[in-house]
């Protein structure tokens, strides 16, 4: 448990290290005093000074902060944050989101292209699928579905796509037409391990074993997020074009997952989800025990979803973060001198007082589904 949380401190760091670090190359390239760049907070434990910058180490691994001359208060430096034009402003506060979300980005492309370009030959197949207890083997290459040749792996989707329309779901799962079908990947996270919940979907494999076809009728099973799944991963190949092929496919999965963060933070404050399915530090060193348990891949992929979280959050209009300090840059390029830096100096203390209380309250929520019962 140390190591994971030693881990997990490193993961926090890193993170923080890379969003602070985006603030700190935008406030140097545009002519922005820096005075200080911070790791931690509380007491300084450590630190030097280059140039007008002081680089420092605080006792508390928790937070971070670029500190830039006038970034709250007047000042009278010309090169002081509060005396730079509107765009320069949105430039540096937008930096430090921006390298969260493009860490994300390079680090889901590396696992993807770590994993290989799936092939149609089955490298596991899901203990106590439908598939498993019907007799696909790991080994097998997949040829055919319901007749439908394949010619690679992007042919699967498609053919059991075409498997499902053509039969009616199983409606004592809750799934209506049009579920979504999935076949279970390397990349899948640990918690997207859920029980088998078979369906009535009956499809036929055509596969290669031996040198040998055979033809073995199975049937899809439900996952917990209501998409249908043979249960199986590909073998993965890897060759010189995949390498960049994987960054398109980064491009895709980032894009995707940061809809879904969006949807999940719509459905928050909608009321569809409850503050129970929100997680804090805790929870975070929780999880990066789980990912541990399952290898090196699903630590570096939850990295990638802190980090990724962390920009999408951090762009939130709200008081104290980013996307609330381009808010009001916003309202003060209207308003002009309408607002002060005071005033909104003392605008984003309170939200930084609010972000605190509830992180408290997430912390104590994470606690609380530690203990037993």
């Amino acid at each position: 448990m140390v190591w994971t949380i030693i881990l997990a401190i490193l993961i926090f760091f890193l993170l923080i290290f890379v969003h602070e670090t985006g603030h700190l190359i935008a406030a140097k390239l545009t002519g922005v005093q820096v005075n200080e760049f911070m790791l931690g907070m509380g007491p300084k434990i450590a630190g030097f000074k280059r140039g007008e910058t002081e680089y420092a180490f605080h006792a508390i691994p928790i937070g971070g902060a670029c500190v830039m001359e006038g970034e709250d208060e007047d000042s009278g430096n010309p090169r002081a944050f509060t005396n730079k034009p509107a765009r320069v402003k949105a430039i540096v506060l937008f930096a430090g989101s921006l390298m969260n979300i493009l860490l994300a980005f390079v680090v889901m492309s590396m696992i993807i292209f770590s994993i290989g370009q799936p092939s149609l030959k089955m490298n596991t197949v899901q203990p106590g699928s439908p598939a498993a207890q019907d007799g696909l083997r790991s080994g097998d290459i997949l040829a055919a579905i319901d007749g439908q040749p394949l010619r690679d792996w992007n042919d699967v989707m498609p053919a059991l796509a075409q498997a499902v329309r053509s039969q009616t779901p199983d409606p004592a799962a809750g799934t209506q037409q049009g579920a979504r079908t999935d076949t279970q990947t390397s990349t899948d996270t640990p918690t997207a391990r859920p029980p088998v919940t078979p369906s009535n979907i009956a499809v036929t494999f055509t596969v290669e074993r031996d040198g040998v076809q055979k033809k073995i009728a199975t049937h899809l099973y439900y996952d917990a997020t209501g998409a249908l799944k043979i249960g199986i991963t590909p073998v993965g190949m890897h060759s010189p074009g995949y390498f960049f092929q994987s960054f398109g496919f980064g491009v895709q999965t980032t894009l995707s997952i940061t809809g879904q963060m969006y949807g999940a933070l719509g459905q928050l404050v909608s009321g569809q989800l409850g503050m129970d399915q929100v997680t804090g530090p805790v929870g975070i060193v929780v999880a990066v025990s789980d990912s541990v348990q399952y290898g090196a891949v699903y630590v570096w992929q939850l990295l990638a979803l802190i980090s990724l979280n962390l920009g999408i959050v951090n762009l939130l209009p709200f008081p104290a973060l980013d996307g609330g300090r381009l808010v009001f840059l916003l309202i003060r390029k209207i308003t002009g001198k309408a607002i002060t830096n005071r005033v909104e100096g003392m605008v984003h203390l309170v939200g930084i007082l609010i972000l605190f209380g509830f992180m408290i309250l997430i912390t104590f929520q994470d606690v609380g589904h530690l203990l037993p019962k």
